[in-house]
């Protein structure tokens, strides 16, 4: 299974980003899928997460600017970012837990993609 995220770039402070990312492989289900992000010298913190069913968890400080969706049928996730400002730059990256043909569950990572917010 891979993930392939995009949508990454610079922008200036009150800006909006999408990123999207993909997976693909032997999926025969996600059960959930979300967004993670690593600051420099910072540990990879929650961005978001959705579930098959649409359920969503937020980090607090992301909750009212971010909002995360995904398209079970295309296994892609996406992540609408407004109200950017310079704390938001990061690396992000996009994980799925996935069900694989093989019976078997699994984290996924995709690659990650840089989001640089400038003041």
């Amino acid at each position: 299974v891979q993930l392939q995220a995009s949508g990454g770039g610079s922008v200036q402070a009150g800006g909006s980003l999408r990123l999207s990312c993909a997976a693909s492989g032997s999926i025969f289900s996600i059960v959930a899928m979300g967004w993670y992000r690593q600051a420099p010298g910072k540990q990879r913190e929650l961005v978001a997460t959705i579930t098959s069913g649409g359920t969503t968890n937020y980090a607090d400080s992301m909750k009212a600017r971010f909002t995360i969706s995904r398209d079970n049928a295309k296994y892609t996730v996406a992540l609408q970012m407004n109200s950017l400002g310079p704390e938001d730059t990061a690396v992000y990256y996009c994980n799925a837990n996935v069900r694989n043909t093989g019976g078997t569950s699994a984290i996924y990572w995709g690659q990650g993609t840089l989001v640089t917010v400038s003041s």
